[in-house]
């Protein structure tokens, strides 16, 4: 069904809200019912440290949806910065991932003023400035 023809656009937000949080509830779940070596086994794997991976757990896959928008505001590509760096790209989303200072980003994200502020809350902000200035993996 299309998004017009959608009787009830509010209540079909509602549902899908609900069910991207239960689907985040069940992966706390099997997160949990990891035995330590495993779980320590799959931070190694992914080259973080196991606290870092179970707080990344904690806040979802969508955690990190700030970069791309904060990358494309400063004129960087991503999807170049991804074949030029993974390593650094993939850094940079675990660090957004952790950040405590999303409302403050989503704001400046929305208004389009993320580039003239970012500097002063985001965590990332040297690592950004650093590619900014080289121009590395600009559009």
């Amino acid at each position: 069904m299309s998004t017009e023809s959608r009787p009830y656009p509010v209540v079909q937000n509602l549902i899908d809200s609900f069910a991207g949080w239960l689907k985040h509830r069940r992966e706390l779940n099997e997160m949990r019912q990891l035995d330590r070596s495993d779980f320590n086994r799959i931070a190694s794997d992914l080259r973080v440290s196991p606290d870092d991976l179970e707080e990344l757990v904690r806040h979802g896959h969508h955690a990190a949806n700030e970069l791309p928008k904060m990358l494309a505001q400063l004129g960087i590509s991503e999807e170049q910065l991804g074949r030029a760096q993974p390593l650094l790209l993939r850094d940079m989303e675990r660090v957004c991932a952790l950040c405590n200072e999303k409302a403050h980003c989503h704001r400046d994200l929305a208004d389009g003023t993320a580039a003239e502020n970012y500097e002063g809350y985001c965590p990332n902000a040297s690592t950004l400035e650093t590619l900014d200035r080289t121009g590395g993996a600009t559009h």
